[in-house]
Formats: C-alpha cells, structure tokens, sequence
C-alpha cells in the first residue's frame, strides 16, 4: 500500500483528504493508521470523506469550511460537485441543470 503519496489531509480539523494522485476503483489507500476503500475512479486534485459526513454538514478543507453536504458522504468516498454545494456561490447541476 503506497498510499502515503496518494492523500494527503490539509489540517487535522478537515473531513476531507486531498487526492495527489488518480486513484483507480477497488484501492485501499492508507493515511497514518486509517485505512479507505476507494470504490470508484478519483482524479488526481479532488477530494475524499476522510469520515461519514451527515447530510447538510460542513465540507472543511484546509481548516475552512468549503460548502456543504447535499446528502449523506461515507468515509472514503468522492466529495465533489454532485454530492456538496457550494456555502459561497451557486452551484450548478450539470445532470439537472438547476441552481442549488
């Protein structure tokens, strides 16, 4: 498991860890003593739920609160546009073509 070049987590106060690599469906990355099953294909730059995050909480990364849950997060999986919400500016839903 070389996963300590693959995440890297920001602050200790983040729920999401930065990816520093593509990281392929089916990998088990491991961050100090944590261990994440990846269940679908994460490019290099975006984020996954280092915890369960509940929907309608928080996104911190780097210490700041980034936007919100727009439904409920699982631990190691992909936090990006189709499942938080900006807190700043509107976000649109390329699949519904709406504003959130």
């Amino acid at each position: 498991m070389e996963s300590f070049k693959k995440l890297i987590q920001l602050s200790d106060k983040d729920n999401v860890l930065v990816v520093c690599r593509d990281i392929e469906s089916g990998e088990v990355l491991q961050l100090g003593s944590e261990n994440y099953l990846i269940k679908e294909f994460i490019a290099l730059g975006h984020k996954i739920a280092s915890r369960d995050i509940a929907f309608g909480e928080a996104i911190v990364k780097f210490n700041v609160a980034i936007g919100s849950a727009l439904r409920d997060i699982k631990r190691g999986e992909h936090v990006h546009v189709h499942n938080i919400k900006s807190d700043f500016i509107p976000t649109y839903i390329i699949d519904k073509g709406t504003d959130v």
